[in-house]
């Protein structure tokens, strides 16, 4: 054995260190490559429970009652490595609970609680979720006992729940069915900066103005979940402080009201954890060693006693009774002068001026002895700024009129992203309607479907414009909140109907030949617009020599003004759609990153995004008829012309500015076609041209055609939750 030999022998033979250290990965060698990852989110190969797993079926199994009780029980089960405060986990569940509904985004409907994420990184290890991993082992026995018949998500807004109601709050209602994933969601967007804290300013054009804060965040630092609670960057100024809270829960759907009704409920009972140094914690999760079990934020100071726990900041309850939901906040807040103060960890807060030691609550370990109250920036904001106030006032003269709006806003804040009805579950779910579920009344199935598509055929609409409406009305869903969707025909109501994306004059002109079909024979309006696009989808294939049906599923229907949150669907609105060739403006994001985050919004595979636009395109569904794209000169016939003109080398791609290209023949340099940067693509990406070659190829026919109506189908039946 040589010296060489003798040197390999001591190296590892499994391959370790981050990508990001070895330099290993493919994003780490070519940064500007197109980065796939969030397609393949959530792949059945993380998947543990198997296909055949129902959610559903399990929670048809579950004693909702026992396990109610028995987290009550959990609730008094103090225990010396993570003792209780008061001697109740009431506050810790509470907090755990809306720190993972918290992150919910309106944007692009990600983040919130509906699929247990707080289990992974990076919410697991956020600055401001710290030592809420020790909430989630304190409820492993109960997962452990219920399985399968309750997911990590559900369990976890549950335990918020019933906290809540051990504190004496009665809640509105609560609802099960959110459905467990099983690894990270590290591709979505939690903003750029690469340290934990930094200051916001770099989120905001102008951090004095909070609405330049960078869509589509929420939070205004990394590793926040709302607002800094010293201050705007951790400075104390309450009605800056009050601007940025206002704008933060707005991109939550939030309005004043409800956010104060959060926040006065919110901090009524519970306490912040700033007594001691702060500096003293171990790493996160995902950076603590393995002795440490996952757990994260190791105290050494914490001798089994509450009033000994750290997360960093602040310190002290707001209220005299921090475990009982009463008007304590408001007489604490209202009832007293406050100064700036620090707490142990070094944290800006206000203390009251004078006050009373009766006033006082008990300390967290010994009721013996009082400690001093405080609040926190956002806290005074309340206080401070004038609508925030006036509100506070109103719940002040009538506590019975705060207790149900704060009830109502936490059922909104923990059922947000579940989406409408049909996913809800369990015998606590409210029988009221309400508007921010975007409910759509349920459709007929009776009626003659083959009828309804004769006269759609009569009335002389193109396929293009049949295609592009029905096309136009489901993209709208987002598998992030399952909001939107083809279900309820909102496209033809505020804001949908003007949307530029739309196209409103094509618009108009197709629902006015499609309306009167509706009401003459009982379908809704939204299985009409699908139908009309269906047929033409089925008539372009019989251009390109294939008998088609598209499947269909009757049975939608079709939401009312009243029934829809105008203002809350403008975030809705696509701000481009490659799928139709289409940029609202240019944005610093390129097209085909835009792509990427819209077909995976709309629950689409790489392989399904790929044929979905190389149909789109030979069916002439370009938004304004651009012809950018259009490789055919069978332009309304369901054929791999995209896919064999883009992939043929017989012809030259040449930019032309503004993101546009001039498809030339190499031979004679004519002009044979033009493309924007989506098309191309396709071709040049060596992933995407790998999925466009499959449909280039000269056996691809039957294929293409039948793997563009199983991905078309997919995208009009996406918020079909009642086919689940």
């Amino acid at each position: 054995m040589d010296g060489n030999d003798m040197e390999n022998t001591g190296k590892c033979p499994v391959m370790h260190g981050s990508q990001t250290e070895t330099g290993s990965s493919v994003m780490d060698w070519w940064p500007k490559s197109l980065n796939f990852d969030i397609l393949h989110q959530h792949d059945t190969k993380t998947d543990p429970m198997g296909k055949d797993f129902s959610y559903r079926k399990e929670l048809e199994n579950l004693d909702v009652d026992a396990l109610k009780a028995d987290m009550e029980a959990l609730l008094k089960d103090s225990q010396d490595w993570w003792p209780a405060d008061y001697g109740t986990y009431g506050g810790l569940m509470i907090r755990l609970a809306w720190h993972s509904a918290g992150s919910y985004r309106l944007a692009d409907g990600r983040g919130g609680g509906g699929t247990g994420n707080i289990r992974f990184a990076p919410l697991n290890s956020w600055p401001d979720n710290a030592s809420l991993d020790k909430a989630r082992r304190l409820l492993w026995p109960l997962k452990k006992k219920y399985g399968n018949k309750v997911s990590w998500g559900d369990l976890i807004i549950l335990a918020g729940n019933v906290a809540y109601e051990s504190f004496g709050l009665k809640t509105y209602g609560f609802a099960f069915g959110r459905k467990d994933i099983w690894a990270p969601e590290k591709d979505t967007y939690w903003g750029a900066e690469r340290e934990w804290l930094a200051p916001s300013d770099n989120r905001y054009d102008d951090v004095s103005k909070p609405d330049t804060m960078e869509n589509p965040l929420a939070a205004v630092q990394m590793g926040l979940i709302y607002v800094n609670p010293e201050g705007v960057n951790g400075k104390p100024d309450p009605l800056a402080t009050a601007a940025q809270v206002r704008e933060t829960f707005a991109r939550m759907a939030m309005d004043d009201e409800e956010t104060a009704a959060l926040t006065a409920g919110g901090h009524t009972v519970g306490k912040t954890h700033g007594n001691g140094d702060a500096s003293a914690l171990g790493a996160e999760p995902e950076a603590a060693d393995v002795e440490h079990q996952g757990f994260g934020w190791h105290n050494p100071n914490l001798n089994g006693k509450a009033a000994n726990a750290i997360t960093g900041g602040p310190e002290g309850a707001w209220t005299t009774n921090p475990t009982v939901f009463d008007m304590g906040y408001f007489d604490m807040l209202f009832g007293h002068e406050w100064e700036l103060t620090e707490s142990p960890a070094g944290a800006k807060q206000w203390k009251p001026v004078d006050i009373k030691e009766e006033d006082m609550p008990v300390d967290a370990s010994d009721p013996s002895k009082r400690r001093m109250p405080m609040m926190t920036d956002a806290d005074m904001a309340m206080k401070m700024d004038p609508a925030y106030r006036a509100i506070c006032e109103k719940f002040m003269a009538d506590p019975d009129y705060f207790k149900e709006t704060f009830a109502r806003a936490w059922f909104k804040l923990t059922h947000r992203d579940m989406g409408p009805k049909d996913r809800w579950f369990g015998p606590e779910v409210p029988a009221e309607d309400l508007i921010w579920q975007d409910p759509i009344p349920k459709g007929s199935t009776g009626y003659d479907v083959a009828a309804v598509k004769t006269k759609i055929a009569a009335t002389g609409l193109s396929g293009a414009e049949m295609i592009a409406t029905a096309w136009d009305s489901a993209r709208t869903y987002r598998g992030s909140d399952m909001r939107g969707g083809a279900n309820g025909a909102r496209i033809r109501l505020a804001p949908q109907k003007d949307w530029i994306g739309n196209e409103p004059e094509r618009l108009s002109k197709v629902l006015a030949k499609l309306e009167p079909i509706a009401a003459e024979t009982g379908a809704s309006l939204a299985d009409v617009i699908v139908l009309a696009g269906n047929l033409g989808i089925e008539q372009a294939a019989k251009a390109a020599g294939y008998d088609i049906e598209v499947p269909f599923a009757p049975g939608r229907g079709d939401a009312t003004a009243e029934m829809t949150d105008a203002d809350s669907f403008e975030p809705l609105e696509p701000l481009a759609d490659a799928f139709r060739n289409w940029l609202k403006t240019d944005y610093v994001v390129s097209p085909e990153e835009m792509l990427l985050d819209r077909a995976q919004l709309m629950g689409l595979t790489a392989p399904e995004m790929t044929v979905l636009l190389g149909g789109m395109r030979v069916l002439g569904t370009n938004h304004g008829g651009t012809a950018h794209g259009v490789f055919t000169d069978r332009v309304g016939a369901l054929t791999t012309d995209f896919f064999v003109n883009l992939t043929d080398m017989a012809y030259k791609w040449v930019p032309v500015g503004n993101g546009t290209y001039e498809i030339r023949d190499r031979a004679s340099d004519a002009v044979k076609w033009t493309a924007t940067r989506v098309d191309l693509v396709f071709g040049s990406n060596s992933i995407l041209r790998s999925y466009a070659e499959v449909y280039a190829q000269d056996d691809a026919g039957q294929k293409f055609v039948d793997d563009f109506v199983a991905a078309w189908v997919k995208v009009m039946n996406a918020d079909r939750f009642d086919l689940a």
